[in-house]
């Protein structure tokens, strides 16, 4: 099957690369970028349909050379600002050409591909799609991507162990599992991966975070049911240089130390480019009680990583990237010796190496592209999770996630009725996982092989667009093909007003996910998840409703947004406590429950008050809760778990950023989460019980001062606090019969940092 694969993208990439003319070439062309009277520096021109683009110098002084005809269309952008596009024509062109950009007050027109597997305008998109960027995410003190993800509306990051650290985001209420995460539009990662995998993908990786709430597996197939996480990587578009340097002091004392490299570099020709970035963090680890035993564990991470791209021709564009990424973890007691001499410890160290080839070919006019790609990552890991000083409690894991597929798209503007988005695409997944624990006779070995073709298109009109999309995946742990179909109809209301309405549906196959690779101490010994003989699919339908409004007042421009939201889970997956094994270890098994439903409202807000203030919030309110009250403990008088655990009802941030003068900056970070329902395992407590937490409000303030440098260079110092209000968990479980699984709320405690970045501008 492999050798036919690689026939048929050898055929394709000779196919899309034959190359086309065109006549009437516009020999040179140029010109200045302005926004009001005043140079743009460094903004990007780029002629639709090719390859054919620069970068402004300086001065906002720009020069192309050599276009395809006398008649071409230029796009303008430049961070901070609003894009614009404009027909020149070569033959009646006298003198420069003049771009006159506008500033952005709230970024709304940015482009956006998570949406629709197409670029298009975020206003333009037929769903929500919401955008981290790195300066958001260090506005808040984030080392890495998981620290920032809960300043996105109905997002929130949750710690589900106190000795390794085991991370999940929730996407409207529901666990990890049922969200999607991508790197540069591709299911990459694997459920081994999705143990560590947020807290181990550095900033200096990261251009932006995409987030689309409600089911995509009529997009991306399995698991996307909840939202999709889309990381997209640096794209070199000029030459540049930064390297970041960040301490940490967890509750004032535990050192956390990073530091992070970035360079690209784009030939004078723009046909060639490559973006490199390098990271280290080091981070100790901190006993909340003074136990002797972690409550955050020790990492010890490095990566590398580069991404490329080639121009062979205007119409052609071949992209490489390959990342590295090393680290070791460890939590519990005990640290200066081997695990098996401990009374628990969870330690990984981690080997991922991953990559992705791309062809893109762009149609002349503009108006489309073909797309082949492949993708790979191995993961190698090495564990020990055991207690009691069992020597037996080691493990490795083997980890090959492989995925391939083409994609064609096309906008047919002279359609009959109206004009028409067309995608369509291919898809093939695989995954190879050997986990191998000796000492607990535990050896899965869970082969993967996904097919999926998918389809949509996207009717337009000046007041409303409706798309219409479906994907079949013909997975080889399901007896038969998925069919997951998608509707949403977007509809401009009146100026600055739009309404959107989406249906999909979604599928989770039985199958090991991230949290059946992670082994939680308890009672002495560790918990085993299991998979029931006879689990089936899980699946779902959603359905959500937003109006988004633009509106300004009083000279401030507001961006608001209202939507609801409903998600419904039949057969759903639940973990159910059914025996002890001859070693005391608590052995748990993923079965069918009765079902589930997920609602809420989620409400997002943006501002721009002057020229230096922004302020962006979000609250969501919901309810997460099983058709029939579900039993998780063997223990018979245990209360029944009515809702979804660790889903609170209500919880939300708000983030204010303040430029005081133009070299000072200040900003502020809100989070609030509340009550919730946590499950307690007994051990250090007597008996299994279901925990009612309380509500935590975290504050984070954050201030910068930029010093410029000789030429371009600039250094920005930054230092700040986070969680100052040290809303933090206090009923830790103790000593080596604790439930390690056993944590709720905030991420850390009160931690204080600082920083310094020094980059050319």
């Amino acid at each position: 099957m492999s050798k036919a694969l690689n026939l048929t993208f050898i055929q394709l990439l000779l196919l899309f690369s034959i190359p086309s003319f065109a006549s009437d070439p516009c020999n040179l062309l140029s010109g200045k970028v302005l926004s009001r009277g005043k140079a743009v520096p460094f903004a990007t021109i780029q002629v639709s349909g090719n390859n054919i683009g620069t970068v402004a110098d300086l001065q906002g002084h720009w020069v192309l050379s050599q276009l395809p005809k006398s008649k071409v269309r230029l796009k303008v952008q430049s961070v901070g600002y609003e894009p614009i596009e404009r027909e020149i024509d070569c033959s009646s062109l006298q003198g420069d050409v003049i771009f006159e950009l506008t500033p952005l007050r709230i970024v709304l027109n940015e482009v956006v591909i998570t949406g629709s597997r197409y670029e298009v305008s975020r206003s333009e998109a037929p769903v929500i799609v919401n955008v981290l960027r790195p300066e958001m995410l260090k506005s808040a003190g984030a080392v890495c991507l998981s620290d920032g993800l809960s300043l996105t509306p109905g997002l929130r990051v949750e710690n589900n162990c106190q000795n390794c650290g085991f991370q999940q985001v929730r996407i409207n209420g529901l666990e990890g599992p049922y969200s999607q995460i991508l790197i540069d539009s591709r299911p990459i990662i694997s459920a081994l991966s999705g143990v560590y995998g947020i807290e181990q993908i550095p900033l200096a990786m990261i251009d932006r975070v995409e987030v689309v709430r409600g089911g995509g597996s009529a997009l991306y197939g399995s698991n996307a049911i909840a939202g999709t996480i889309n990381i997209i990587t640096r794209e070199p578009l000029k030459n540049h240089a930064e390297a970041t340097s960040g301490l940490s002091l967890i509750a004032g004392k535990v050192p956390d130390k990073n530091l992070g490299l970035n360079m690209t570099l784009v030939n004078e020709e723009r046909t060639g480019g490559m973006s490199l970035f390098a990271s280290t963090r080091n981070r100790g680890h901190w006993d909340a009680n003074g136990d002797g035993f972690s409550e955050i564990g020790l990492i010890e991470a490095k990566s590398l990583g580069i991404r490329s791209y080639w121009k062979p021709e205007t119409k052609g564009k071949l992209t490489a990237t390959y990342h590295y990424i090393d680290e070791f973890r460890r939590g519990g007691n005990k640290f200066d010796l081997k695990p098996h001499e401990t009374d628990i410890t969870e330690q990984t160290d981690h080997k991922i190496h991953g990559g992705e080839l791309v062809f893109d070919l762009f149609k002349p006019d503009g108006k489309g592209k073909s797309t082949v790609y492949t993708s790979a990552q191995q993961i190698l890991r090495h564990s020990y999770y055991g207690a009691g000083q069992d020597p037996n409690a080691y493990g490795k894991t083997n980890d090959l996630t492989l995925v391939a597929g083409a994609q064609w798209y096309r906008q047919l503007e002279n359609f009959s009725p109206l004009p028409v988005n067309l995608v369509a695409g291919a898809e093939w997944q695989h995954n190879e996982m050997h986990d191998q624990m000796p000492g607990y006779e535990r050896d899965l070995n869970q082969h993967i092989n996904i097919v999926g073709i998918y389809g949509q298109a996207e009717l337009k009109h000046s007041r409303a667009s409706l798309l219409l999309g479906m994907r079949a995946d013909r997975h080889n742990l399901i007896a038969k093909p998925i069919i997951s179909p998608r509707l949403t109809l977007l509809t401009n209301l009146n100026t600055g007003t739009q309404w959107r309405t989406s249906f999909s549906t979604g599928f989770r196959a039985p199958q090991a996910f991230d949290e059946d690779l992670h082994i939680i101490a308890v009672n002495g010994g560790v918990m085993l998840i299991r998979l029931h003989p006879g689990l089936r699919p899980e699946y779902s339908q959603s359905l959500s409703s937003s109006l988004e409004t633009n509106t300004s007042i009083r000279n401030t421009p507001i961006n608001a947004v209202a939507e609801i939201f409903y998600t419904r889970l039949q057969d759903v997956f639940v973990l159910e406590t059914i025996e002890s094994d001859a070693s005391g270890n608590m052995i748990v098994e993923r079965r069918n429950g009765s079902g589930a439903r997920v609602m809420g409202l989620n409400l997002e807000q943006r501002a721009e008050i002057g020229s230096k203030t922004s302020i962006q919030s979000g609250l969501t309110l919901q309810r997460s809760r099983y058709f029939e009250p579900e039993v998780w403990s063997e223990d018979p008088e245990a209360e029944l778990l009515h809702q979804l655990p660790k889903s609170p009802d209500i919880y939300g941030y708000a983030n204010v950023n303040r430029i005081l003068s133009p070299r000072w900056s200040q900003s502020m970070s809100l989070k609030y989460t509340g009550p919730m329902k946590a499950l307690h395992f007994a051990g250090f407590i007597e008996k299994d019980q279901i925990k009612d937490t309380p509500a935590f409000l975290e504050l984070d303030l954050r201030t910068s001062y930029s010093i410029n440098l000789s030429g371009s260079w600039q250094l920005k110092l930054e230092a700040g606090v986070q969680n100052l209000l040290n809303s933090f968990q206090r009923d830790f479980d103790e000593g080596m019969f604790r439930d390690a699984g056993y944590m709720y709320g905030p991420m850390r405690p009160r931690t204080y940092f600082l920083g310094l970045k020094i980059n050319n501008i």
